[in-house]
């Protein structure tokens, strides 16, 4: 996987922080969302710079959770709920850190050749559970994280594309109607 400036840096920070823990998610966690906090909270307009830091986090964290040896799906989960919680405290805009977050988080483990399907339901669990603790439509919140976890699948092959929507449509973890409509519309749109 080729990472920008920010990304290894997160990585390398993130590693740091999780190597040798006994509670590697908790860490991660925290990490992740400290990643997010400081790197928005230094930058001047929060609204345009979220969406390269919000990927470059993601990827920086699927790196060091897999350098590691991490459950990339437990890591993704915990790295999109953190992102969406640090990017809400900084007054980001909630849904596009989220569309950023699953994107990054599916491509991130497709490159690194683990669990696409898995990683999608994942990373869509963790932004409906992050966004409905800071208070954002979870319906929304699933809505663009469906989408943006097909978009990035169906960037690596058409395969994968299928794999994940077969995986995200027959997940019990999530609202199946709501996943339902987004994946026709989806379709629909091809």
């Amino acid at each position: 996987m080729i990472l920008s400036k920010l990304a290894q840096d997160v990585s390398g920070a993130i590693t740091v922080a999780i190597k040798g823990t006994d509670d590697v998610l908790s860490s991660l966690r925290t990490a992740v969302k400290n990643q997010i906090v400081g790197t928005l909270k230094d930058v001047s307009d929060v609204a345009t710079s979220s969406l390269d830091t919000v990927s470059d986090v993601v990827k920086g964290s699927v790196s060091a959770a897999n350098e590691v040896g991490a459950s990339l799906t437990d890591a993704v989960k915990n790295t999109v709920g953190s992102v969406v919680s640090g990017v809400s405290e900084v007054g980001g805009n909630v849904l596009t850190a989220t569309r950023k977050a699953v994107g990054a988080a599916v491509s991130s483990v497709a490159e690194v050749g683990g669990d696409v399907a898995g990683t999608a339901v994942s990373a869509v669990e963790g932004a409906i559970d992050a966004t409905g603790k800071v208070g954002t439509s979870s319906a929304e919140a699933t809505k663009e994280a469906v989408l943006a976890a097909v978009k990035a699948a169906d960037a690596v092959s058409e395969k994968v594309g299928k794999t994940v929507r077969d995986a995200l449509l027959s997940a019990v973890s999530l609202p199946r109607d709501v996943v339902g409509k987004v994946l026709k519309g989806s379709e629909d749109k091809k």
